[in-house]
C-alpha cells in the first residue's frame, strides 16, 4: 500500500490531541483517525425576534446585550427594544421617530444620530440604558448615514446625497473630520472613532479605513452589485457584512486585508441592522426587509479553524 510520504514528501505527525494548525494533516493517535486542520467558517443560528418588525433601523451592543432604535414599519418608529440574549424588550422610545438613523455605544450607553422623519434631521440623543436625551446636533442633518463608536467617543459618515461628510463626537459635539473618498449612504460600519471600517452601500463594494483622521480605500467587497442597507459589525481588521439589496443572505468576513465569503443568513433581507461593534466571532443581526419587514433576529459565530477527519474512501 503506498504511504501518504510517496505523494507529499513528508510523512505524517502523530498527535495524541487534536491541534489548531490551520493546513497540518496528522494521525491522531487517541482517535486512531487521520485529521485535517482547516480554516473555519461563519454559521447563523436564530434568535429571538423584535416586537416590533421594521427596516432601516440601527443596532448597538453586543450579541448577548444588543440595542436596536429607530427604524420604519407603516411609518417611521421611535421605539426602542433591548436584547439579552434570548429576547427582545421594549424600553424608552426615541424622541423623535426615525429611519435610516445610525449610532454606536453600548446597550446602557448608546446614541443616535441624524435620520429621516419628513426630512433629513441632525437630531442626536443619548440612551442611558432605559431612556434617550437630548445630545448635540449633527453641523449637516442627514440619513442613511453610517456610525460606531461609544456615546463619549462617537464617529458617523456619508448619507444622502452622497455625502463623505465624517463628524466625531465627543459626547457633547459634534466636530467635522476628514471625509470619505467617496461619498455614499446605506452602508456598513465596524470599529471604533479612532479606528473605523466603512464598505458597501449605494456606491458599491468599496471599503474605506479610518484612522481618526483620514481615510484611505482599501480591497472591495466580493459583490459589489449587492452591498447596499446591508448589517454591519465587528472591527477594522475583523468586520463582517450581512444581508444587502438585492433581498441576500450573503455574508462576508474582513480580515483586515481582504473580504471572504462564509455561511448566508437563514432569511436573505436588506435594510437590516446589525450589532457587535467590538467583535466580528459573535455578532447579531434583525429586522429589515424580507419582504415582508421582518423582526427575525440571527446571532452570528465565526470559528477560527475547524478539524476534521480524513477518510480513505
Amino acid at each position: 500500500m503506498a504511504k501518504l510520504k510517496t505523494f507529499s514528501g513528508f510523512p505524517v505527525q502523530n498527535l495524541s490531541s487534536d491541534t489548531s494548525n490551520i493546513g497540518q494533516i496528522y494521525y491522531n493517535t487517541s482517535t486512531g483517525s487521520f485529521k485535517a486542520v482547516k480554516a473555519g467558517s461563519g454559521t447563523w443560528a436564530s434568535g429571538g425576534s423584535l416586537n416590533t418588525a421594521r427596516r432601516f433601523l440601527w443596532g448597538a451592543g453586543t450579541q448577548s446585550a444588543g440595542l436596536a432604535f429607530g427604524g420604519y414599519s407603516s411609518s417611521n418608529e421611535a421605539k426602542t427594544e433591548l436584547y439579552n440574549g434570548t429576547s427582545w424588550t421594549e424600553t424608552g422610545d426615541l424622541s423623535t421617530a426615525r429611519r435610516q438613523v445610525a449610532g454606536g455605544g453600548t446597550q446602557t450607553a448608546g446614541f443616535a444620530a441624524g435620520g429621516y422623519t419628513t426630512t433629513s434631521v441632525a437630531n442626536t440623543e443619548e440612551f442611558g440604558g432605559s431612556s434617550w436625551t437630548s445630545g448635540g446636533s449633527l453641523n449637516t442633518a442627514r440619513h442613511g448615514l453610517a456610525g460606531n463608536g461609544l456615546q463619549t467617543a462617537g464617529l458617523v459618515f456619508g448619507g444622502s446625497g452622497g455625502t463623505a461628510l465624517t463628524e466625531e463626537y465627543d459626547g457633547s459635539s459634534w466636530t467635522e473630520s476628514g471625509d470619505l473618498n467617496t461619498g455614499t449612504t446605506n452602508f456598513g460600519a465596524a470599529g471604533t472613532q479612532t479606528a473605523a471600517l466603512a464598505f458597501g452601500g449605494d456606491r458599491g463594494g468599496e471599503t474605506e479605513e479610518y484612522n481618526g483622521s483620514t481615510w484611505t480605500e482599501t480591497s472591495d467587497m466580493s459583490r459589489p452589485g449587492s452591498t447596499p442597507s446591508l448589517a454591519s459589525f465587528g472591527t477594522q481588521t475583523a468586520a463582517v457584512g450581512a444581508g444587502g439589496y438585492p433581498i441576500v443572505g450573503l455574508t462576508e468576513t474582513w480580515d483586515g486585508t481582504s473580504w471572504t465569503e462564509t455561511g448566508d443568513l437563514a432569511t436573505s433581507r436588506t435594510e437590516v441592522a446589525g450589532a457587535g461593534k467590538s467583535t466580528q466571532s459573535a455578532g447579531l443581526v434583525f429586522g429589515g426587509d424580507a419582504p415582508p419587514t421582518t423582526g427575525a433576529t440571527e446571532e452570528f459565530t465565526l470559528t477560527t479553524f475547524e478539524v476534521t477527519t480524513l477518510t480513505t474512501s
